[in-house]
């Protein structure tokens, strides 16, 4: 996860399709950060998302709207794929996952994301 270290916002691509999933990527690495994850919004902007790590798997309880939902392992290989998660959804737990990823629903589609697929990390400037 050197890739993260410091970075509080990160762009993240799919080296395999050349496309992009979100050049405004938050990062939940703490605690708190995590717990709260994206309680208390009403959306996600396109180009947004979050990154929840360390995470086996997630949750949409408490919250208005669906996400896409990728999870990934060590390297930001794509283990599975969730596309539109609807409220008050549980996902399972993988236990191959270091890290799972919440993005608009559609991202995955539009992206053309697939199982295997090779992301990668960039710091952003703030």
């Amino acid at each position: 996860m050197s890739a993260l270290a410091g970075s509080r916002t990160i762009r993240i691509r799919n080296t395999t399709r050349g496309t992009v999933l979100g050049g405004r990527i938050r990062v939940a690495d703490g605690v708190w950060s995590r717990f709260i994850g994206l309680l208390g919004r009403s959306s996600i902007p396109d180009g947004s998302g979050l990154l929840i790590y360390p995470s086996q798997g997630v949750h949409t309880l408490g919250m208005t709207f669906p996400i896409d939902v990728i999870f990934l392992d060590r390297s930001f290989k794509v283990l599975k794929l969730r596309e539109n998660l609807k409220p008050f959804r549980m996902t399972s737990i993988n236990l191959r996952t270091t890290s799972v990823l919440e993005l608009p629903c559609s991202t995955i589609h539009a992206s053309a994301t697939q199982v295997d697929d090779q992301l990668e990390i960039e710091a952003v400037e703030e």
